[in-house]
């Protein structure tokens, strides 16, 4: 299953009072309220590894966002310039295995993180998608949220942002596969990536 929103401003106020309701109904609104203190973002160094997956990974290199339960990270092949990831700390395959906290944390994070980015980037609205499984196109077995910035006309067709997603590469640069394998989106180097991160950090100091 593939989960996909396109956010701008007047949308995201309301994201909040979206997830309250979808929470009161599977576990009541306390259990809801329960969650709010699970989102803080921490001043945790970075500094150590991370597992995406079955990969391990340095957060020097590609963590630009920490919270209790969650990560924002770099992308090693960005659709567009700000094409980021947000990942929960567990290691869990499918959206569904988490559990209440983790899904609050998560999309909070990508709310929050969305946000800063659009500021940042100066686009027109944003992309937040989940691709729920192999059959989905989900090619790490770790759930992501795909942040993507987004301005008018960026995509001759809008569907054409779905289709590289969904798409498979078979290159997987020593450890892990990606989405499309094409020119314009070639692996980065460590250098590349480290460098992005740590601008995008700036944005949550």
């Amino acid at each position: 299953m593939i989960y996909c929103w396109h956010w701008n401003a007047s949308f995201q106020t309301s994201f909040t009072s979206r997830l309250a309701k979808l929470f009161s109904s599977v576990g009541g609104v306390g259990k809801f309220r329960n969650t709010l203190s699970v989102m803080e973002f921490t001043n945790e160094a970075f500094s150590g590894n991370f597992h995406f997956g079955p990969f391990l990974l340095k957060k020097s290199v590609e963590v630009f966002y920490n919270s209790k339960l969650s990560y924002g990270i770099v992308n090693l092949k960005p659709i567009v310039p700000g094409h980021v990831l947000v990942i929960p700390k567990r290691v869990v395959k499918r959206f569904q295995e988490l559990n209440l906290d983790e899904v609050y944390d998560l999309w909070q994070s990508a709310q929050l993180i969305g946000g800063r980015l659009e500021q940042y980037y100066q686009v027109d609205a944003m992309t937040y998608c989940i691709q729920d499984g192999k059959a989905a196109g989900q090619t790490v077995p770790h759930v992501h949220i795909h942040v993507i910035p987004r301005r008018i006309g960026d995509f001759e067709r809008n569907d054409q942002l779905y289709e590289m997603l969904e798409a498979s590469s078979k290159d997987s640069h020593g450890s892990r596969k990606w989405e499309i394998d094409s020119e314009q989106r070639r692996e980065r180097t460590e250098e590349e990536m480290e460098k992005e991160t740590k601008v995008l950090r700036t944005l949550f100091v």
